[in-house]
């Protein structure tokens, strides 16, 4: 929604500007085809009496703007990945060391495969089933969950509890209790911490400890780094992939991976 949103104002304010533009040049055309006419208002009156009759002009020229901005911004996101994966051999032992037990899989798996999400991500939500099979066909993988909360302060909080979890060895209870909600209330943060089995006061404590914070703060970092937009985001072997991911999409980014060996 607010992409589309955005993509709606950023079209409008293009619009303006190109009949602005177009407005113009128009007005500067007519004088200069008909003889005599240097007064406003004719050139305005011409101008409006044209742009009427050939209304598919103005669609042309807002779509031409749209598709410059949109070639921009894909050609700017590209350089940054690229730069972001040079990046990459530096950072990997760094990304691959999970925090606690937030990882799953084989813990010498031949391949790892990193995951920034968000408990209140839907996409993060939808990227789940491709883990889960990934996990059961692969038994070579080894999956490390980062906490990338990205999308207001229930995230935060419930990042923080994940993180309690994970120092409890109970990270894949909490995760899985807390993605099987509606999003990271606190009633479900609560609900998912009990289903888990953390020891609640223990885990209290440790949600607001230093350590915590500071893998959280490590994780924004790393995304700034690695040209994260959003969530999810995923990191195989000299890889970055962004966005919801079907088991096809992870299944080919660890084989990839292995070739890279």
């Amino acid at each position: 929604m607010i992409e589309r949103l955005l993509g709606n104002r950023l079209a409008l304010a293009g619009a303006f500007v190109l009949c602005a533009l177009l407005g113009a040049a128009l007005f500067a055309a007519i004088q200069a085809l008909v003889p005599g006419m240097g007064a406003r208002g004719q050139g305005e009156q011409a101008m409006r009496q044209w742009v009427l009759a050939h209304p598919e002009v103005l669609l042309e020229s807002v779509e031409r703007y749209n598709q410059k901005q949109s070639a921009s911004a894909d050609k700017a996101q590209a350089e940054a990945v690229a730069a972001a994966e040079k990046t990459l051999p530096a950072e990997r032992p760094k990304l691959e060391a999970p925090y606690a037990g937030a990882w799953a899989g084989n813990p010498k798996g031949d391949v790892t495969l990193v995951a920034f999400m968000d408990y209140a991500c839907g996409y993060c939500r939808a990227s789940l089933p491709a883990i889960e099979e990934l996990l059961k066909r692969d038994p070579n993988v080894k999956v490390v969950y980062r906490e990338y909360p990205v999308l207001g302060p229930d995230s935060l909080v419930a990042a923080r509890w994940a993180l309690a979890a994970a120092e409890q060895d109970k990270f894949r209870a909490f995760h899985d209790a807390l993605f099987a909600t509606d999003g990271p209330s606190a009633a479900n943060i609560e609900a998912a911490a009990q289903k888990a089995g953390l020891d609640m006061g223990r885990a209290k404590q440790v949600a607001q400890s230093r350590a915590v914070e500071g893998e959280i703060v490590t994780n924004h970092k790393f995304g700034q780094k690695l040209a994260m937009t959003g969530t999810p985001s995923w990191v195989v072997g000299g890889k970055l992939l962004y966005g919801m991911r079907d088991y096809a999409g992870l299944a080919a980014a660890v084989t990839e991976a292995r070739k890279g060996k």
